[in-house]
């Protein structure tokens, strides 16, 4: 008589990477001074820089990360200088 073959465990999952909530100004480029604060209640996300006092804030949805708050900051800073630049030119 042979034995029963048990059963292959699942492979382990893979965990995700945490992703960072400390980024570096785009305005005073100090390393590790802009925070992102979610507040979901009022559904507003909003980074601020400790170092230089600025903030910039947005409206949010359940599924926004700080990573994301941070990025529409950048691409809001990257549209502004883009406007400026073809009002001179």
């Amino acid at each position: 008589m042979g034995k029963r073959k048990s059963s292959a465990k699942p492979p382990p999952r893979k965990r995700m990477d945490k992703l960072d909530t400390v980024f570096s100004c785009p305005f005073c480029n100090h390393g590790t001074s802009v925070e992102c604060r979610i507040d979901m209640k009022n559904l507003i996300g909003e980074a601020s820089c400790r170092i230089c006092e600025e903030s910039f804030s947005t409206t949010i949805t359940a599924l926004t990360e700080a990573i994301d708050i941070y990025s529409e900051w950048i691409d809001e800073c990257e549209r502004v200088n883009n406007v400026e630049d073809e009002d001179d030119g």
